[in-house]
């Protein structure tokens, strides 16, 4: 699998799968699952040369973590990349509470019934990293991230104030546990181009995830984000290529974006891409991760799955080229965006 290098700000060299494991769906994200499967999965990552693995305690809180680090038992530790995040953190002692209804972050099928407590601070980092350490059966990470410091999650009044929570206690935490070489990257994990683009401005980071924004149905990352992203050498994972599903599914009945059921007009969308890719003889899917591992400033793709044949799946859409031909006819139809990066071979 191709190896893209990525030199962190405190000289640690990081060897990034252009393909990755994202952990969502093993938190219960949409349905409960079966507990070998989903560690099976994680195993099955691994034996087929992924070699960066993601996740956060908000994956079912905590439940993701818990089957990553099962999965990785055996593994090679100095092998993979393991990549968490904080900003929230798990009481076990009081319940979940209910989600809300003025924010899109997702909540979980299934899950650990412990609550979930945001908290950007100082101390709260500290506390959140030493919880996932233990989750994961770990004694150090290599990659931490800030997760859904964003509207998405926060809403339009609470995120600003988050966002300088971020800044003045977890930024501060991250970079000294990235000076004392204990981490070796740090970054941010934001479904938002513009925060995620605040973030980079705002800090010293190494690397950003950015979900959901950059994909064959969106390239609002164009304008800003990847720019300023080149500009300060800051490594982009990509993650939600597929927007939720439609990507991978097409748009059939119930397909999935951005968390929630598709409209008629991405749909519709969906359809004629899909029409152009059938034109070149290859799939919407291997299309689009294709399409999302091509742009410059991307060290890896990090995908979910929770069957192993789902992740073969993956290895072999980034394997097989698409036609090049075809980039050409999807933007002289309107269908993405005239300046995105395409495969030139």
């Amino acid at each position: 699998m191709d190896i893209r290098r990525f030199n962190a700000r405190n000289g640690a060299q990081l060897d990034f799968t252009v393909i990755g494991y994202g952990t969502a769906p093993l938190g219960d994200l949409y349905e409960k699952l079966d507990e070998k499967t989903a560690i099976a999965t994680v195993e099955e990552a691994y034996a087929d040369g992924v070699r960066i693995f993601d996740t956060s305690p908000h994956y079912g809180n905590g439940l993701a973590e818990v089957r990553m680090g099962c999965g990785l038992r055996r593994a090679d530790r100095s092998k993979v990349l393991i990549s968490t995040k904080i900003g929230r953190v798990m009481d076990p002692m009081a319940k979940p509470e209910a989600q809300r209804a003025d924010v899109i972050s997702p909540g979980f099928a299934g899950y650990f019934p412990h609550r979930a407590r945001f908290d950007y601070s100082y101390d709260g980092t500290m506390r959140s990293i030493e919880h996932s350490l233990l989750r994961m059966g770990l004694d150090r990470l290599d990659i931490v991230l800030i997760h859904d410091c964003d509207i998405w999650t926060h809403g339009e009044q609470d995120a600003p104030v988050r966002f300088k929570e971020a800044m003045d206690g977890a930024y501060k935490a991250l970079d000294r546990l990235r000076s004392e070489k204990v981490i070796s990257a740090i970054g941010a994990g934001i479904n938002e181009s513009p925060t995620a683009t605040e973030f980079m401005k705002a800090g010293d980071f190494d690397v950003m995830m950015l979900a959901g924004r950059y994909s064959l149905l969106v390239q609002n990352a164009l304008d800003e984000f990847f720019p300023v992203a080149l500009d300060k050498k800051v490594g982009v994972m990509l993650a939600g290529v597929f927007n939720s599903g439609i990507l991978a599914t097409g748009a059939i009945p119930g397909a999935r974006y951005d968390y929630g059921i598709a409209s008629a007009e991405i749909a519709e969308r969906v359809t004629k891409i899909e029409a152009v890719c059938k034109a070149h003889g290859t799939t919407l899917r291997r299309t689009a991760l294709q399409f999302s591992m091509s742009h410059p400033a991307v060290v890896s793709v990090v995908l979910g799955g929770v069957k192993p044949e789902e992740v073969r799946a993956n290895i072999a859409d980034a394997s097989i080229k698409v036609p090049v031909a075809l980039w050409a006819d999807l933007k002289a139809q309107g269908l993405l965006n005239s300046t995105a990066p395409t495969p030139t071979a």
